[in-house]
């Protein structure tokens, strides 16, 4: 199975095996960010060639749909498309933040959005998972987490600390494709992929596209 991951600020394509006996990671390769586009189906098929596999071979794609870069989500989820629809193959997708959960061996998770928020991954109790978009206000809102938030940088804990000064911060590596395809595995094995006409973004944000195209309506219409 393949994996995809380009969410970040930097990304990964990762070929794994399921196998009886567990899942087996055969090669990745890191991918810079800012530069998916021009560099994403080449790696996928570098990789392809070194293991001796053809696309049409593959079992399974997983892929990371968000939340990120709307830039890296989208062209991980282009190429995506592009890569399974020729021969059907299926395809499941996995959220960063609970990627990045699951490295961890915890339930909470928070990622740097910029703008002066995080994407958070949280579990109230007796409640199901949420992933938000959340600034300090909307921090403040949620109570404390009790147990671990997994955080893998440094401007992500600076937010968390500052309005949770108490938390317990379980800082590890930037997830990977790699780490996506060992979160799939469950999915893979019992056959639950999606819908690749229906798949879109985990973006959790609008685009700047519809903020500002809002912005402008309404100083229109003042006007």
């Amino acid at each position: 199975m393949l994996g995809i991951d380009t969410c970040g600020p930097s990304g990964s394509v990762a070929l794994g095996r399921l196998a009886s006996d567990g899942l087996k990671l055969l090669g990745q390769t890191e991918l810079a960010g800012r530069s998916y586009s021009a560099t994403l189906v080449a790696a996928v098929g570098d990789l392809l060639k070194q293991y001796r596999i053809a696309l049409k071979d593959l079992g399974a794609i997983v892929a990371v749909h968000g939340p990120g870069s709307f830039t890296g989500v989208r062209v991980g989820l282009s190429a995506l498309k592009g890569l399974a629809e020729p021969f059907g193959i299926p395809v499941a997708v996995a959220s960063r933040l609970e990627v990045l959960a699951h490295l961890a061996g915890v339930q909470a998770a928070a990622l740097d959005a910029h703008r002066q928020e995080v994407f958070l991954r949280i579990e109230a109790a007796g409640a199901k998972v949420r992933e938000v978009l959340a600034g300090k206000a909307e921090l403040a809102g949620f109570a404390t987490i009790s147990g671990p938030i997994a955080i893998c940088e440094d401007a992500a804990e600076e937010w968390v600390r500052a309005v949770w000064p108490e938390a317990v911060i379980q800082r590890v590596a930037a997830p990977t494709a790699a780490d996506a395809i060992e979160l799939a595995a469950p999915q893979l094995r019992a056959g639950k992929f999606v819908d690749l006409a229906l798949l879109d973004g985990h973006y959790l944000r609008r685009s700047d596209a519809e903020i500002f195209g809002e912005t402008l309506q309404t100083v229109a219409r003042g006007a």
